[in-house]
């Protein structure tokens, strides 16, 4: 049975348009399955790929969010 690891970070980002922005790039990064923002609240719930470590892949989210949101920030 496949296991599915989910964690939510908080975020920081200006505006709804600059949080889908972040959603479509960590959905985008090698090791995330799915990615959901939600403006409201500043969370952002990534679920990996199975066997991925998810300090690295949100290193690697962290950068490519960077890419398309440059003030953008995510707690790990």
């Amino acid at each position: 049975m496949e296991r599915i690891m989910k964690k939510t970070y908080k975020i920081e980002v200006d505006c709804a348009n600059c949080a889908n922005k972040m959603e479509e790039a960590a959905k985008n990064t090698a090791g995330v399955k799915n990615a959901t923002v939600n403006f409201m609240t500043l969370k952002m719930i990534v679920e990996f790929e199975e066997g991925q470590e998810p300090k690295t892949v949100m290193q690697e989210v962290l950068k490519n969010c960077k890419k398309v949101e440059d003030d953008c920030e995510i707690y790990f």
